[in-house]
């Protein structure tokens, strides 16, 4: 088959709601980067352009129960978890209605069953001892902790790993292996494979290079089943593209190299795609426009929602 031949949904094994979720990701992602070169941002802000499709295969494999830690790339996480542009992006901009009252920003937020941080590595130690609770009160709750190949420099990595394997613990490491570490290639940071680091402590590894959303939760669903009942954690590696810059101009790779990554939103192209991407497109810019008239968020914060 040609490219001509086949959907977008057929191309990428998804359904509308996927679709929509994933072009909804993508068109937040761009208007940060165009609030962010208005110069209506504070600090910084990190896309996941080219990442999108991971947390959108992943969200109907975790339940409710779940928690699932997310790191400083983490809006498509967010996104996936919740389908709360308008909170979400009241957040990154400090305007009433906010996740967490405007204080964590693009980074750092706390809601129910799920946290985000900007310290790499932060995460895989707390999200070890939540798989730890989990197995004493929450039969099937599964720990999930999303991370890059650079964090593998980190040494709380290794502790985390170390425990969840002698405790057998139900934890996800979900690996977003875009050959990048800011602006570091993955061979010049990182000595051996994830697949040989998991194996070191005894843990599965699963290696992920499509961005078929089907074969990805055909691919998925019997290690994950496996990693609830807590006989070993998991590592899952995707192999993907961050197609911008690991903040706004830190990108130190050749044009021709970005350009030939794979993107699953220009090599999905039809009328139907075309009509959702214009529908998701236009509620983006609704949602700014809205939020953008908010005032800002209230002081003293009282927590998070």
């Amino acid at each position: 088959m040609t490219r001509t031949d086949v959907t977008a949904a057929e191309l990428l094994g998804a359904d509308v709601a996927d679709l929509e979720l994933m072009l909804l990701i993508r068109h937040f992602e761009r208007g940060l980067l165009d609030l962010f070169a208005a110069g209506e941002l504070s600090g910084t802000t990190h896309t996941c352009l080219g990442q999108e499709y991971i947390p959108v295969a992943l969200r109907p494999l975790l339940r409710e129960q779940d928690f699932v830690f997310s790191n400083h790339r983490g809006h498509g996480h967010y996104l996936a978890r919740f389908g709360d542009p308008a909170g979400l992006l009241a957040e990154i901009m400090g305007r009433q209605g906010a996740v967490c009252a405007g204080v964590g920003g693009s980074q750092h937020i706390l809601r129910e069953g799920y946290l985000s941080t900007g310290i790499q590595g932060e995460s895989l130690p707390v999200a070890a001892g939540l798989a730890l609770h989990l197995s004493r009160t929450t039969p099937g709750g599964l720990a999930v902790a999303h991370i890059g190949d650079g964090t593998w420099g980190e040494g709380a990595v290794y502790e985390a790993l170390n425990l969840a394997a002698l405790w057998r613990l139900p934890l996800l490491v979900v690996v977003e292996n875009n050959a990048i570490a800011q602006s570091t290639p993955v061979d010049a940071h990182m000595a051996g494979s994830v697949a040989g680091r998991a194996a070191a402590f005894g843990i599965d590894h699963v290696r992920i290079t499509s961005a078929n959303l089907g074969q990805i939760r055909d691919a998925l669903a019997a290690p994950l089943a496996a990693a609830r009942s807590g006989p070993a954690p998991l590592v899952v590696e995707f192999m993907t593209h961050r197609l911008g810059p690991h903040s706004k101009g830190d990108d130190t790779r050749p044009p021709a190299e970005i350009a030939a990554a794979f993107d699953w939103y220009t090599a999905a192209d039809d009328d139907h795609f075309r009509a959702l991407d214009r529908r998701q497109r236009e509620r983006v810019a609704a949602i700014t426009c809205e939020v953008l008239s908010r005032p800002r968020s209230l002081w003293p914060v009282r927590g998070c929602r």
